[in-house]
This record gives C-alpha cells, structure tokens and sequence, in this order.
C-alpha cells in the first residue's frame, strides 16, 4: 500500500511524492497490463523486447563514458 502524508498542507508536493511512488511501485504499469487480456507468448514477446530495450540503452550509457 502507498502512503503519503500532507505536510504543511503543501499538496502538490505530496502529489508529486505519490506519483513517484506509485511509479516506482509499477501500480500504474499493472493496471495497463490488466485492463486488456494478453497471451502468455505475447507477454514473453514484449518481456523480450523491453529486455533488449534495456540492453542497447545500457551499452549507449557504457558508450559515453568511454
């Protein structure tokens, strides 16, 4: 469960806080997946993709460092 507390009535910052939260928590990520069936191959397919995804962005990332 998320939680979040108002300080000083200072809202958007604790909607800026929630939405981090809710981020790094991937809530907003499983509704999406949840809202529409997908099949299993196609969730390996995309798991794949997002995978290599990842992959190039860290090999660019190595790349600049270099």
């Amino acid at each position: 469960m998320v939680e979040v507390i108002v300080r000083n009535g200072n809202l958007e910052k604790a909607m800026r806080v929630l939405k981090k939260k809710v981020q790094k928590a991937g809530l907003l990520k499983e509704i999406k997946d949840r809202q529409y069936y997908s099949k299993p191959s196609e969730k390996k397919r995309e798991a794949k993709k997002r995978g290599i995804a990842n992959f190039k962005k860290e090999q660019k990332k190595r790349e600049k460092f270099l």
